[in-house]
């Protein structure tokens, strides 16, 4: 459980459990897509963390439990012992700054694509196909494919995959890790009803369609204390085709049974700026403060006055910023002492795979 040292504001000290984090600033995970073709932590992306650990917390960018677990051009892995080495120049960064860093654990399921599996088809809950555009991939932009159907089987495999990543982040240096259960990713599509289908033990039930996740957080308590692993959810999205009626219900459920462990936190995409499925009023962060009773962290949208308002109010405890976060490495300082942030960056230069904009951001008064 979290106590509290100093009075209730951004700038404030937090007790996450024994983690004393020096604010409740959070640099959110966003994908960033400098890993090269070897999925390898490297120092570039050590100095973009570095730059940015005035946040009391930051958690990494989705990072791959798996080579299935790929759904995304130069974006990082944990799946092997020298992806895990790699990732120390970056824990050693944040460490040697004095904060506090998360490693989130990701498998993107029916959001990828056969280029990134040899021709092996992407593995969902349902041979559900996701309803969008395209994807890109590492042999460029590709129409979306429909997916394979998990067997039972190979559920506990995976499960295995993601208890094996977080051994290696441990070994990594990192404080704690993050299970990435939010986007339209591998377990959200499992917890969702609109692309959950299945008819065994993992379908059906709101108890059945949360078994992988609670399975997940289960086994990586054998390598982790739970007050080390926070779990997001993204209640109110519609990113990589998600949304589902019973939305409110099931995300009640889910938050409920995840209060029942004691974790880290939870982790809450309750904004609505990253797309919103629109069937129904947006969750709240004070839904789930009713059936959740461990830290929590409000994510998605965030200024610098909403995030007091949500701290002061006790509805969220830490705060996550990721897109001004990107152009202000120096976010913390900025909010300490007034300074206008920077204008958001191009978009177009997020994935560049090249240090611009990425490490390229000045700090305030371009120094």
């Amino acid at each position: 459980m979290s106590s509290e040292t100093e009075s209730k504001n951004l700038l404030s000290a937090f007790q996450l459990n024994d983690l004393k984090l020096k604010n409740r600033v959070v640099l959110a995970p966003m994908t960033r897509a400098r890993a090269g073709k070897e999925r390898m932590a490297n120092d570039l992306m050590a100095e973009y963390y570095s730059q940015r650990s005035s946040a009391g917390l930051l958690i990494t960018e989705a990072t791959a439990i798996s080579k299935q677990g790929n759904g995304w051009v130069n974006s990082p892995g944990i799946y092997s012992d020298q992806q895990g080495e790699a990732w120390k120049k970056v824990t050693r960064a944040i460490h040697d700054k004095g904060s506090i860093i998360f490693l989130q654990l990701w498998h993107t399921g029916r959001a990828s694509h056969s280029a990134f599996h040899d021709g092996e088809l992407p593995v969902a809950p349902s041979a559900i196909k996701l309803n969008g555009e395209y994807i890109h991939t590492p042999e460029g932009k590709k129409d979306l494919e429909t997916p394979r159907e998990l067997d039972e089987k190979e559920i506990p495999e995976i499960v295995e995959d993601y208890k094996q990543a977080a051994k290696r982040a441990k070994e990594a240096g990192f404080d704690g890790v993050e299970i990435h259960s939010a986007n339209g990713y591998l377990l959200d599509q499992f917890l969702q009803s609109k692309s959950n289908k299945r008819n065994d033990k993992y379908g059906g039930s709101l108890e059945n369609r949360c078994r992988f996740l609670l399975e997940v957080v289960n086994a990586l308590t054998k390598i982790w204390p739970t007050s080390r692993i926070g779990v997001r959810l993204s209640p109110n999205g519609s990113y990589n085709d998600m949304g589902s009626k019973d939305y409110r219900e099931t995300f009640t459920y889910v938050a409920g049974q995840l209060n029942k462990l004691g974790l880290a936190y939870l982790h809450v995409m309750d904004g609505v700026a990253f797309g919103f499925h629109e069937l129904g009023e947006p969750m709240t962060l004070n839904e789930f403060r009713e059936v959740f009773s461990g830290p929590i962290i409000g994510n998605c949208g965030y200024t610098q006055e909403t995030a007091e308002t949500a701290i002061k109010g006790g509805h969220a405890d830490l705060i996550a910023f990721g897109r001004p976060f990107i152009s202000n490495p120096d976010l913390v300082e900025r909010f300490r002492n007034g300074w206008l942030l920077a204008a958001d960056a191009d978009m177009g230069s997020w994935f560049s795979f090249e240090k611009e904009g990425y490490t390229d951001f000045k700090f305030y008064n371009g120094s």
